[in-house]
């Protein structure tokens, strides 16, 4: 009852924010572009000659760094279609798919043809933002082709915020904020900021070695963990520290891909739908994979992840939503200016859920979460100091922790118990939920937007 009353007065508070931010001068995308004019590029004249080269050399870098940074198929095809029309070329064909982008532009008789894969490793957020505000000045002309090419090279080699000691342990207090919000005691929030020190650690070291042993470092990590959260329970440390098995985790947990992947197909891009549900797929069948491993050598004792008790009190989780947003923001790298942007995100996402889950159970619970949020982040994005969308939005994602309920179901299945099939329905339904919610909640944010002055 208090965690509910706390909601209400969360997303009354966010609702007047949101209507003071709707009301104040809104950042237009052509007017968020202004900060790549800091680099010194050419803006692109109105009666610039139409240049299908230009285009394509823009749309490659652009749509390369969009697909890595996550941005769903039918965004980067807009962009691109958008870049190749500033610069003359509106007779273009652009395809795009998870690692690959492929656009065809003529200006005249000439057409240009470019392809390009998409870079390995996943973008800090601060990288991820400067992407947006690069892509937003290439689609509205204010950087010209050649200019949006170097931004983008410059973008990769920026390096994180902060350093690999202060990442690891923002890793590790997201771990633990994140198993009080799955209900651990404090015995088991301390193992998951221990594990996730551990697990942090093995994430960097991981970016330094070829992606071809990544699925390795994964069974790997799941193995470790769930080693010795099992070892620690069948040795008396009770059932308050479970929820160590899954926070440290967190990062390896395929539900922002297996989402993107029913929002594609959901929109028709089947062959990008379908390569982001068996990626995905295949993340849980690894980390379950380590996690029966170790069940088989240590021995599951009998427990059940959906009763675990609230032992830390109501009031406990609304704490660890800001440790967690903190966290997370220094781990990814998040610019220090969008810190009180995406902690308001975090806390009308959490809102949402907790009500969400009362009024409608858990599973739908995911669907008024993302429904939310989707358009917060959309006014937020619109703010003269608001990061991009998907900034705000991954961090806010996290919580719905829609890849836990699959990672217990493809444990469920790969050791034999006959309940992950119905764990496994439950997952996808929540898949399905999160992107209906994303869809509604992007209708909604279109129909807000002010027509630009």
């Amino acid at each position: 009852m208090i965690s509910a009353l706390i909601a209400v007065a969360v997303l009354v508070v966010a609702a007047i924010l949101l209507f003071v931010f709707r009301h104040r001068g809104e950042r237009d995308i052509a007017v968020s572009a202004r900060a790549a004019l800091i680099t010194g590029a050419v803006s692109i004249r109105p009666d610039a000659e139409p240049d299908a080269a230009g285009a394509v050399v823009s749309a490659e870098a652009v749509g390369s760094a969009m697909i890595q940074a996550g941005f769903t198929v039918e965004t980067v095809q807009d962009v691109l279609s958008d870049i190749a029309h500033v610069n003359g070329v509106p007779e273009s064909d652009v395809l795009v798919f998870p690692n690959a982008v492929l656009m065809s532009a003529r200006d005249g008789t000439r057409r240009e043809t470019g392809a390009v894969a998409g870079a390995d490793g996943q973008l800090l957020l601060s990288q991820i933002d400067e992407v947006q505000r690069t892509a937003d000045a290439a689609r509205t002309g204010v950087l010209d082709p050649h200019s949006t090419a170097e931004r983008i090279r410059r973008i990769r080699l920026i390096e994180p915020a902060y350093g690999p000691v202060l990442r690891v342990v923002g890793y590790g207090f997201l771990s633990g904020a994140l198993s009080v919000l799955l209900g651990a005691s404090w015995l088991g929030v301390s193992l998951s900021v221990a594990l996730g020190l551990v697990v942090g650690a093995g994430l960097l070291l991981s970016e330094r070695v070829p992606r071809r042993y990544g699925a390795l470092i994964t069974v790997a990590l799941a193995f470790l963990v769930a080693a010795v959260v099992l070892l620690l329970v069948r040795m008396g440390w009770g059932s308050g520290i479970l929820a160590a098995l899954l926070a440290p985790l967190v990062v390896l947990l395929p539900g922002a891909l297996l989402t993107t992947a029913v929002l594609e197909l959901s929109m028709g891009h089947m062959i990008s739908g379908a390569g982001r549900a068996a990626a995905g797929g295949m993340q849980l069948i690894l980390l379950g994979a380590g996690i029966v491993t170790a069940g088989a050598i240590v021995g599951v004792p009998d427990f059940d992840f959906s009763k675990q008790p609230d032992l830390l009190g109501p009031v406990a989780p609304w704490i660890a939503v800001a440790v967690f947003g903190v966290a997370i923001c220094v781990h990814r790298s998040a610019p220090r200016k969008s810190i009180p942007w995406i902690l308001f995100v975090l806390y009308v996402a959490y809102a949402a859920q907790v009500l969400g889950d009362l009024l409608v159970g858990g599973v739908l619970s995911a669907f008024v979460g993302a429904l939310v949020v989707t358009p917060v982040t959309a006014l937020v994005a619109r703010q003269p100091s608001g990061p991009a969308a998907l900034v705000s939005f991954t961090p806010a994602f996290a919580l719905l922790v829609p890849g836990a309920i699959g990672l217990v179901s493809v444990a469920d299945v790969l050791g034999g118990d006959s309940a992950g099939t119905a764990s496994l329905v439950t997952t996808l339904a929540t898949m399905v939920a999160i992107a209906l919610g994303v869809l509604a909640g992007s209708s909604l944010s279109n129909r807000m937007r002010r027509p630009a002055l």
